[in-house]
């Protein structure tokens, strides 16, 4: 699973369904092969979030199985053959909807975390 180390050197795993939208943010760069998405994660969290080859590969299987990627053989930096997936139109929109919720539970959490003055 997509993982957080927390002050204290634990780990912390992600929501449900977060990964999936992660990759699909990812993707909306550009194809990607596996291991390049999951560095792009990491990278792009600061190092924060480390993607576990037993969860990105199943997830990427069950995103294409959805119909939100494709996938083809190419050539990696590395000169060796790989799988690349790409977001489809479907995907495409599935991140759009995937953003609004992310936004809602956001503002929802913090409404409980960090009520106003006003309504104490």
């Amino acid at each position: 699973m997509a993982r957080t180390s927390d002050d204290h050197g634990g780990r912390l795993e992600l929501l449900q369904g977060t990964l999936d939208m992660l990759i699909l943010r990812t993707l909306q760069w550009g194809p990607q092969h596996g291991h390049g998405i999951g560095q792009a994660i990491q990278s792009q969290s600061d190092d924060r979030l480390k993607v576990e080859t037993g969860s990105l590969y199943p997830a990427l299987h069950r995103l294409v199985k959805r119909g939100w990627l494709k996938w083809e053989w190419d050539v990696s930096e590395a000169n060796q053959r790989a799988k690349y997936y790409r977001l489809t139109p479907a995907g495409k929109a599935q991140l759009s909807r995937e953003k609004d919720r992310w936004s809602q539970l956001v503002t929802a959490i913090g409404r409980i975390m960090n009520p106003s003055a006003t309504s104490e």
